[in-house]
């Protein structure tokens, strides 16, 4: 991880933060599960890595910085049906990769030469893509009543919205609380069939084959998602956010970095910082770096005592619930676009979002900072021809 902040900003652990910290899991507990069931990736160290990297991650930035799975390496080991080794390796090659980028120096150019409106326009895209994920999680419950449902997901969306702007009643441990009991409800011999024990077995990186499909089909792909999502996007909401606390992206980068080199070898899926898991985190209110402390303890005491047999309570835990989770905290990541007021910026940050849909991030960057540039050279024309005239 990165050198410790200096920021000595006191860690809370109320209720808010613990609210906070259940904010991300829509998008965590997913693409875990589907990592674990599809393509064998051990659950046991991947919860428990993932847990310690929490705690770094609260302690040394000392806001709620997320960490979640690369989702490009994600979505690609379980839609393309990568193993262990593939998806380790790719995490191991898109780690070192950051960190060239870091000790080089050129994650700072690049941030100060990405426009904002690119930023935004990657934020509202990533924002709305949650949102789309989020919804079709609760419509492929495919059924309207029941402990896994639409309708549970339309009254768990009623709950968020009227708890939407209250600072006392957080809504992400109250949705978490009613799909829990749902899944009780619903599977009550889970309870029976849960065994106390860690499973872990070290993984073999040794086979060639794996670590050139690991590279061309994970990290290739997740290297622009990180640079854009995890670095810039992330650093660029941490200032919206935090000011005083914001992250730099060196920082960002170098820690995005070791956390992957330093646990991907041990079994852990590929990690980084998120723009999305930041908003959500906050967006149920999570302040302080006291709530990724709290997640972190507890993803590691689950997997030192619960080991594998925790992935069937992830397989069966309502999809209607953590559908209501990932939509609203893309939501609440789309929403911080709202300052981009100029036209030549609001067109700009539109460009980039539609070309993120059409397209992928990284595409959709390129587009968007071509956008940019043209707006920003007919707003220098046309000032200057006010300049001429007057």
């Amino acid at each position: 991880m990165a050198e410790p902040s200096t920021n000595k900003t006191r860690l809370r652990f109320d209720r808010n933060e613990i609210a906070g910290a259940l904010g991300d899991l829509g998008t965590f507990i997913p693409l875990l599960v589907g990592m674990v069931n599809k393509c064998g990736l051990q659950l046991a160290p991947a919860l428990f890595f993932t847990g310690v990297m929490n705690i770094a991650s609260g302690l040394l930035f000392r806001i709620p910085m997320p960490v979640q799975p690369m989702k490009a390496i994600a979505a690609v080991a379980i839609a393309e049906g990568l193993n262990e080794a593939q998806i380790l390796a790719a995490g191991i090659a898109t780690g070192f990769a950051v960190l060239l980028l870091s000790l080089s120096g050129l994650i700072d150019w690049l941030t100060r030469a990405v426009p904002k409106s690119v930023v935004r326009g990657l934020q509202l895209a990533l924002g709305l893509k949650l949102v789309i994920k989020g919804g079709g999680l609760i419509s492929g419950t495919g059924v309207w009543i029941g402990l896994d449902s639409i309708g549970l997901g339309v009254l768990c969306s009623l709950l968020v919205v009227a708890v939407y702007f209250s600072k006392r009643f957080p809504g992400a441990l109250i949705i978490f609380s009613i799909g829990l009991v749902a899944l009780l409800l619903d599977r009550p011999e889970l309870i029976g069939a849960t065994k106390l024990g860690f499973s872990w077995s070290l993984p073999d990186l040794t086979s060639g084959h794996d670590w050139v499909e690991g590279l061309w089909r994970g990290a290739v792909p997740q290297l622009p998602l990180t640079t854009l999502n995890s670095v810039i996007a992330v650093c660029a909401l941490s200032c919206d956010l935090f000011p005083k606390q914001s992250a730099s992206p060196r920082r960002v980068a170098t820690s995005v970095a070791l956390m992957n080199l330093i646990t991907c070898p041990l079994g852990a899926m590929p990690m980084c910082h998120g723009a999305g898991g930041l908003a959500a985190q906050y967006r149920f209110g999570a302040r302080t770096g006291g709530s990724v402390v709290f997640l972190g303890a507890v993803k590691c005491v689950l997997a030192a005592a619960l080991g594998g047999s925790l992935v069937v309570w992830l397989q069966a835990y309502p999809q209607s619930v953590l559908g209501v989770l990932l939509a609203f905290s893309g939501l609440e990541l789309a929403m911080v676009c709202r300052d981009q007021n100029r036209r030549g910026d609001f067109f700009a940050m539109l460009i980039t979002a539609a070309a993120c849909f059409a397209t992928n991030t990284a595409i959709g960057f390129v587009v968007g900072w071509i956008a940019a540039g043209i707006a920003l050279f007919f707003a220098q024309r046309e000032n200057h021809s006010d300049t001429t005239l007057s």
